[in-house]
């Protein structure tokens, strides 16, 4: 890989490590599904009239849509708003486990002793952080990321289902889809929208835009236009910079706290993770990423 490239694959992961402190600047202003309502209807709207519509595999879009926009965000930023973004960064980093579990049920993708002790380590340093005092009243919380991770493993299976579908397309029409079924859970869950959008500030719609753009079209764009370039095995390493940026930003921006068990939980999940995507087998296939 050309080192320019890799600088810019480098500073995608930069955006994406600072989604989560995006999302807690978003819910100074907005109840959490409605804040991702918004993003997914704004990224919709402007990736819908470039890209091409999935029209073979809609079906599989609109599933996708419920998965991975309702279900895992919808899990994910009620969770991260919970608890710290340096915890909910490192908690969401057991997609890749539970997807390496999954792949190894359902396609007999071979695991190995490696790749076991990787799991074993990121689980365990999952439980070292849920084992601090401080998170005593963070648990469900912590629960609701965790849960999110899973569902994201999930909505992977489905994403191979698609086949050689346009990446962007999927993202496109499947963000326009999730939109009214986030507003929807909105409505039943969460009050006072009119009163929050028109209140909204600097943080508000800083963090929608941020969410968008930064991370949605920039990030993805230039993702998806990497993996058409480069093998999985080139690009997934690069991944392992999102949790370091998401403890880095929550600490150095939100003035988070982080003990010496949240550090030693967040070593141990990150460098499981870390053991699991370095062993990647050579066929393995790139998820669409959170």
């Amino acid at each position: 890989m050309r080192l320019s490239h890799a600088a810019i694959l480098f500073g995608v992961m930069v955006l994406w490590g600072l989604n989560f402190v995006a999302a807690k600047f978003g819910f100074r202003d907005f109840e959490p599904m409605f804040l991702l309502s918004l993003r997914f209807l704004i990224m919709g709207l402007v990736l819908v009239p470039f890209v091409e519509m999935p029209r073979a595999k809609m079906g599989h879009v609109v599933g996708l849509s419920f998965t991975l926009g309702s279900l895992h965000f919808g899990l994910m930023f009620t969770g991260v708003a919970g608890v710290d973004a340096a915890v909910a960064a490192i908690a969401i980093q057991l997609q890749v486990p539970f997807a390496s579990i999954l792949a190894a049920l359902l396609f007999k993708d071979y695991l190995g002793w490696r790749r076991m002790l990787g799991m074993a380590g990121a689980f365990a340093g999952i439980v070292l952080i849920a084992g601090e005092p401080r998170m005593e009243s963070s648990l469900f919380h912590l629960g609701l990321v965790v849960t999110a991770s899973l569902v994201f493993a999930t909505s992977n299976i489905q994403v191979k289902a698609m086949g050689d579908a346009p990446a962007l397309g999927v993202l496109g029409w499947s963000s326009l889809f999730a939109a009214p079924q986030l507003f929807l859970l909105s409505l039943i869950f969460e009050d006072n929208h009119w009163r929050d959008f028109q209140a909204a500030g600097a943080y508000g719609w800083g963090a929608v835009a941020y969410m968008t753009v930064c991370v949605g079209l920039i990030g993805y764009g230039i993702w998806y236009s990497f993996l058409r370039r480069y093998t999985v095995n080139q690009v997934m390493p690069f991944t392992l910079v999102v949790p370091v940026f998401g403890v880095l930003g929550g600490v150095w921006i939100l003035g988070e706290q982080m003990t010496w068990q949240m550090i030693l939980g967040s070593v141990l999940t990150v460098a499981g993770v870390a053991v699991i995507v370095l062993r990647r087998p050579a066929t393995a296939e790139a998820p669409l990423k959170s």
